[in-house]
């Protein structure tokens, strides 16, 4: 790691808040999920804060059942574009899965995203682990995890290629001549693999960034393989610093491995801080929050990870054996694995669990003062188990306020974090160059 280095903070929006009972604090709105005047003053206060990036996870399925936490959100480029228009610096995030798309559809958005937003924008490509959401697109199951990522594979090669199939110069807009573009600079693709056959090229021209920055968030074999492959940043979950060590080293040395540089390849791990001026005060926070959780909800939401019904689970005793036996999933095989290591390592019974997971579904919850969320931060960052951190606030807006307000001057005081924007791209916030058209030469 070099000297210098500064934090990549990036703000992962979440309607009310992170944590499943936010929607229900006295000063939350409970439908924050399609306001859009809440989403434009959580990008602005982003911004305000120089942030690399806002992150708007999303996936094509109701969240649960609804019963006990808003199940809806916006379509996620749709609500970036918006975001786009009250925003001019901040890098503008959006998951959006290889699985339920085609390939020249989705180039096309993205690219059309990047140029409204005057390159700005972002994809978190997921492969989507939820049968429920296989079951929106007339399937009777989600493919298989290998398949998944290898569709998902063969859709970044095509995406790419698409991206630049007009060259930089294509456009000539002679008015004197007449002649608008050179067609010998518009490439057509003749794609024909295992899933697609396109043949290009887009209808869009080029993105200002090149490509969008690619964004990947499984920590699976297959996903740290396709993520040294593809990726340009990390999004990732962890419940400890050692957990995150590990990660950071092997995904540096596949990304080497894959013949491409580790430090072009930027490594963020979730953290949802619960801030208090004492630790009192901040565990006092981290209470309330728990005491407003419905565990009927997260007992099923436990159960659609393991891929089983809620009924195997009893709430005060320890996971089930053949749970913690590992048995073989379709879906969240990463996220699975780091459940199951939470509650061996702490000897936590099923409540304990839900409750663990209630704030950040697995990410690393922090609670404590702003010195010591910063300090927690630094020792990440500066031990090797992060190049920055998603920061996930519990309640929205109220807890990246406090992030804002109390965290970050401590991390500017120790020069770890900009005071100003230094570029206009999301790809010169994260110190990233314009990949290279291969059309050229």
């Amino acid at each position: 790691m070099s000297a210098g280095r500064q934090l990549h903070l990036n703000a992962f929006l979440m309607e009310a808040g992170h944590h499943e009972a936010a929607w229900r604090l006295p000063h939350s709105n409970p439908r924050a999920d399609f306001d859009l005047r809440h989403w434009i003053e959580l990008a602005q206060l982003a911004e305000s804060a120089k942030f690399d990036s806002l992150f708007l996870a999303d996936g094509p399925a109701l969240i649960g059942t609804g019963e006990f936490r808003p199940p809806g959100q916006l379509e996620p480029l749709t609500l970036l574009t918006a975001l786009s228009q009250a925003t001019s610096r901040i890098g503008l995030i959006a998951t959006v899965s290889s699985t339920y798309n085609e390939p020249y559809n989705l180039a096309r958005r993205l690219a059309s995203v990047d140029h409204v937003s005057g390159g700005r924008a972002g994809w978190n490509i997921v492969t989507s682990a939820g049968a429920d959401e296989a079951a929106n697109f007339g399937l009777d199951d989600r493919p298989g995890h290998a398949e998944r990522y290898a569709r998902a594979d063969e859709f970044l090669t095509v995406a790419k290629a698409l991206w630049d199939s007009w060259e930089s110069e294509a456009v000539l807009a002679d008015k004197t001549t007449g002649r608008y573009a050179d067609p010998a600079r518009l490439h057509r693709l003749g794609h024909q693999g295992g899933y697609f056959k396109v043949a290009g090229p887009l209808n869009v021209q080029r993105p200002p960034q090149g490509h969008p920055l690619l964004v990947q968030a499984g920590s699976s074999e297959d996903g740290k393989d396709f993520a040294a492959r593809h990726a340009e940043a990390i999004f990732t979950a962890h419940t400890t610093y050692e957990r995150a060590a590990a990660f950071y080293a092997d995904i540096k040395a596949r990304t080497r491995a894959a013949g491409r540089d580790p430090d072009g390849v930027i490594v963020l791990p979730g953290i949802v801080p619960y801030i208090g001026s004492t630790e009192e005060e901040a565990r006092a926070l981290a209470r309330q929050f728990d005491e407003l959780r419905v565990p009927g909800y997260g007992l099923r939401q436990l159960a659609a990870v393991f891929e089983t019904d809620p009924s195997v689970f009893r709430l005060d005793e320890p996971l089930p054996d053949f749970i913690l036996a590992r048995p073989k999933l379709e879906g969240s095989q990463s996220r699975s694995d780091l459940i199951i290591d939470l509650a061996v390592r702490e000897k936590l019974t099923v409540r304990q669990i839900i409750s663990r997971l209630g704030g950040g579904r697995g990410h690393f919850e922090f609670v404590g003062t702003p010195e010591q969320v910063a300090d927690t931060i630094i020792t990440w960052f500066e031990g090797g188990a992060a190049d920055g951190f998603n920061i996930m606030a519990p309640a929205l807006p109220s807890g990246l306020a406090a992030f804002v307000e109390h965290v970050l001057p401590i991390l500017r005081g120790k020069g770890l974090f900009r005071e100003d924007y230094e570029g206009t791209t999301l790809r010169e916030h994260y110190g990233l160059a314009v990949p290279a058209n291969r059309f050229h030469g």
